[in-house]
């Protein structure tokens, strides 16, 4: 059963990512109505571990949005595409999603490839399917300009979903998100390599966060100030359509995982599933692949993607990875369209041609020798 999670904002005169502060409240946190006896020193219990889940590219084609029209029988409604991975990421203590497109007003206009202006719906959807958080640092973050990111912040707020990587202001910009995961404070940090060839606007670099490992490990240290014991990073890098990570993503993955601030490395952008690796003690998935996406030329490997799963213990005095898992997903096109954990459900020659290509790109790098595994498995 999932347990509460709450967040924490904490500000700083440091660069880090941006985060939201208002909205509506995510039903699935609560705040205690008085605060707990306190606990002697010698009583204290040890934080339980924790469950983290990420996935891949959430990329909206009007496709998806034809279908969300038909599920809803004349109204959007995304939740049957989602409801195939929902057990898994609704069960996770801390559910990371990737948001790559902006999300349009409810009157639209709606926009495909390339450049995207999604449904408000999808936030309704993703808040549905378990999902505590999004990264919203993307290629496409300036698709729709400073209004398109202030109104996309503004819908997952009211979807009571949190969110870091792109900002409304230069004081949302300044402030981590942290999160309290069961006793735990997790922060989260979003960047990416660019925009598609478009500028940030002059004295405002704030809106977006811009893909240097150095300003990633300075967001990573403001997160540790305000409190966070974990940082994960998401990362909008690589080539698209490549499974084998670039020699960037390598370089940064290494400087980033040498240091103590930084636990966790989560990759989006390729729309292609990229391999795991075990750097320097910590967690590296390249690429995540395409959550949910229809792209008008699918590719086969363009609908297959994974789900990171991690459990943090602590050790000693910080936290490590003591189970990695990835589980292979499947968006099949049907009709209907629909979005598949193929750790669950009947094998058929699809799935199977899915989990087998899967497995052998993330565990291409060594992960499993390095100790990832498929459930079920």
């Amino acid at each position: 059963m999932r347990r509460p999670l709450l967040a924490t904002f904490c500000a700083t005169a440091l660069l880090a990512a941006g985060c939201a502060t208002g909205g509506t409240a995510n039903p699935r946190i609560s705040v205690p109505d008085a605060p707990p006896e306190k606990l002697s020193d010698t009583a204290k219990p040890e934080p339980a571990g924790f469950t983290v889940v990420a996935t891949g590219d959430v990329l909206i084609h009007p496709a998806l949005t034809d279908q969300a029209t038909e599920d809803g029988q004349g109204k959007r409604d995304y939740r049957q595409i989602f409801a195939g991975v929902k057990p898994t990421i609704s069960a996770a203590d801390l559910a990371i999603c990737h948001l790559e497109v902006p999300l349009a007003a409810a009157t639209g206009p709606f926009k495909g490839y390339p450049e995207f202006n999604a449904p408000p719906e999808v936030a309704e959807a993703l808040a549905d399917a378990g999902y505590d958080d999004c990264s919203t640092a993307s290629n496409h973050t300036l698709d729709m300009g400073e209004t398109g990111i202030s109104r996309t912040l503004e819908t997952l707020d009211n979807a009571g979903i949190k969110h870091t990587g792109s900002a409304r202001t230069s004081d949302e910009a300044k402030r981590p998100l942290v999160l309290d995961v069961r006793g735990t404070k997790v922060g989260h940090v979003s960047y990416t390599f660019g925009f598609n060839g478009k500028q940030l606007p002059a004295g405002k670099s704030w809106l977006s966060n811009t893909l240097k490992a150095d300003d990633v490990i300075t967001a990573a240290k403001t997160a540790r100030s305000a409190g966070a014991e974990v940082v994960i990073a998401s990362l909008h890098w690589g080539t698209e359509f490549v499974h084998e990570p670039t020699a960037a993503q390598r370089r940064d993955a290494q400087k980033l995982l040498a240091d103590p601030n930084i636990d966790l490395i989560i990759g989006h952008h390729a729309h292609v599933v990229q391999p795991f690796e075990k750097i320097n003690g910590k967690w590296v998935a390249y690429g995540l692949g395409n959550h949910i996406a229809k792209h008008a030329d699918p590719r086969g490997v363009s609908e297959e993607g994974a789900i990171a799963r991690f459990h943090f213990v602590r050790d000693g005095s910080g936290w490590t990875v003591d189970k990695a898992e990835y589980l292979p997903t499947l968006i099949d096109l049907g009709p209907p369209i629909r979005l598949l954990d193929l750790t669950r459900g009947d094998a058929n020659a699809r799935r199977t041609e899915a989990i087998e290509r899967t497995e052998q790109v993330v565990l291409s790098r060594g992960a499993a020798d390095q100790g990832l595994t498929r459930p079920g498995r």
